[in-house]
């Protein structure tokens, strides 16, 4: 592909000197264009060998930087959400208002509305994904989602809020149901959003209700559904109008919920715990280094995990990556992204941030807690800011943080994509451990000609643990419960062909993924108290203490994975409930 690219290149050049023909201005723009996606490929593939030749720790095989799979080459849309369910499978969504997608419908269903595109719309704009046969069932979507906001509820209902448009008010939910059967979106009629919210942020609550903080000139947060504790209206919330800029940099807040029962929160440099009981502000951090870090300026953020080991007191949170102020103002420029991540122990006393620098810059990047308790750092740009057309030189490395290795050793370039994923990308965990990655559209409408066309395609990235090599510390689960009551005792049945070993059981959230940052996400690292081994060879039973408290894993469902020797388990889902 570069050799023909290369020759193209070559022959275009050729016959502009043997004719002699005056370059106009479109043809500077689009020759100028081509040479920088030459130079931007021959980098790449410079990129990839370098990998091969130095990322390769000693007696590690290339296998061990991971592998790539294509699983759908049209799914129909460009997925900019994506969430997955208690049946495994991923709902995909786009926005509405793009014009016909390219999957129809079924049985001839068509939906009239107010988009400014297309006001009978027989296509869909919503994807049900089933990584069991690598198909895709078209959803029905109303409403423009675009930009939209969510997160599952205590049931495993996926809650999603807001959007654009005739959406931006709206409440919809989803329940899962098994790949067989034919769930699809409601549109509720009774609650309504009380603030308009385009690019928020949700968070499930310890109560099983959802906050929703911010968005597009809304320096707000609500409630949702409404309760008793709290008005149906939005209450003002000053640290997203201090954190304003010019180019709206507070939007898609990171938000953690904290195990102490409160909230933290980043937008633009600044963070802050939140005690949203007392509607008060009880700690306030140091701004962070270098850029701003939500959107538009596409950094990422997730709460390290949460060990019973350490009585879930020490709380630490990793941001990476972003885009220079004014990128998003001035994106002809294309200014090069953060090279950093930076990780602040919210817990102490007088926290600071400590910087580390990825091999590579990336803005757009998805951070995705991986079962090992390491993080994966995917998708992505050198160069530019979210927005329209605003990024160049895509990121095809993914990178591994691991999370409790020595400073100056936490990086690992794995093996590279063939498949750019810029703006309205997606990056979700799959239950067997792969990372499942989808979208990509840096048009205002769906697009297939330029540099970087609008992306149907749904690939997999397999980490190095799910390589052939480790398949012989891989643990099994085979019997647990299906429900599990905060700080109770639990035993799940574990199978491995080897010994067992070093042996962590951690559950999972599904979180909401969605412009480089996966609302919900955290990883609960649970008390191991003990391993028998019954009497079948290589079956051992372990005694795992659940969570002490839903402020630690709120109410609902999680993957829970058994990691032997650094080698997980597929996971299972399980229910954390408060009991009767």
């Amino acid at each position: 592909m570069l050799h023909r690219f290369h020759m193209e290149m070559f022959n275009s050049c050729r016959v502009e000197y043997m004719f002699r023909i005056p370059l106009t201005r479109s043809d500077m723009t689009r020759y100028s264009s081509r040479i920088r996606m030459h130079r931007w490929l021959w980098m790449q593939a410079a990129i990839a060998v370098l990998t091969m030749l130095f990322a390769r720790g000693p007696g590690v095989h290339g296998q061990d930087l991971g592998t790539w799979e294509l699983l759908v080459d049209n799914a129909g849309i460009a997925a900019m959400h994506a969430a997955v369910t208690r049946f495994g499978t991923v709902v995909l969504l786009d926005r509405t208002n793009t014009g016909a997608s390219q999957i129809a419908l079924p049985d001839g269903v068509c939906r009239d509305s107010n988009d400014m595109v297309l006001k009978h719309d027989c296509t869909a704009h919503s994807v049900l994904f089933d990584p069991s046969t690598n198909s895709v069932r078209p959803l029905t979507i109303q409403t423009d989602t675009w930009c939209s906001s969510g997160q599952f509820m205590p049931d495993g209902t996926l809650m999603q809020t807001g959007g654009d448009f005739e959406g931006v008010r709206k409440v919809r939910t989803f329940t899962p149901c098994p790949a067989t059967e034919t769930c699809d979106w409601v549109e509720s009629t009774e609650l309504i959003l009380a603030s308009p919210r385009w690019y928020a942020t949700n968070q499930l609550l310890p109560d099983g209700h959802q906050i929703i903080i911010g968005g597009r000139s809304a320096f707000n947060l609500e409630y949702m559904p409404p309760s008793a504790a709290s008005s149906a209206a939005a209450l003002y919330f000053d640290f997203l109008n201090a954190t304003n800029d010019a180019q709206n940099d507070n939007l898609y807040p990171f938000v953690h919920l904290l195990p102490d029962g409160n909230l933290y929160i980043f937008a633009n440099q600044d963070s802050i715990v939140y005690n949203y009981v007392a509607n008060a502000v009880v700690k306030r951090f140091p701004k962070i280094p270098g850029g701003p870090r939500n959107y538009p300026s596409a950094g990422s953020s997730v709460m390290l995990p949460l060990l019973a080991s350490n009585q879930f007191s020490t709380v630490e949170i990793l941001v990476c990556g972003g885009a220079q102020y004014g990128a998003y103002l001035e994106p002809w420029k294309h200014l090069p992204c953060s090279t950093t991540c930076e990780r602040i122990t919210v817990t102490d006393i007088d926290p600071i941030w400590v910087e580390e620098i990825m091999p590579v810059a990336r803005c757009m990047g998805d951070m995705v807690l991986l079962p090992t308790m390491d993080v994966l750092i995917i998708n992505g740009a050198a160069k530019g800011s979210q927005g329209w057309g605003n990024a160049i030189e895509p990121v095809l490395n993914p990178v591994q943080y691991s999370t409790y290795a020595a400073p100056g050793e936490r990086f690992t370039t794995m093996a590279p994509s063939t498949i750019p994923r810029l703006y309205h990308s997606t990056a979700s965990l799959l239950q067997d451990g792969r990372i499942l990655l989808a979208g990509s559209n840096s048009h205002q409408f769906y697009t297939f000609t330029g540099d970087f066309p609008t992306e149907l395609r749904i690939d997999a990235f397999s980490p190095p643990y799910l390589a052939p090599s480790q398949a012989g510390n891989k643990p099994t689960i085979s019997v647990y419960p299906l429900v599990i009551t905060y700080s109770a005792p639990f035993t799940v049945t574990v199978s491995a062909p080897l010994a067992m070993a070093g042996v962590s059981v951690n559950l999972i959230s599904a979180p909401y993924n969605t412009h480089s940052y996966s609302q919900g996400q955290r990883l609960v690292s649970l008390n191991v108290g003990g391993i028998v081994q019954v009497a079948q060879a290589s079956v051992y039973q372990i005694t795992v203490t659940a969570p002490p408290s839903p402020s630690v894993a709120p109410p609902g469902y999680y993957m829970m994975v058994a990691v032997n020797q650094g080698v997980p388990s597929s996971a299972v889902w399980i229910q954390c409930s408060q009991g009767m």
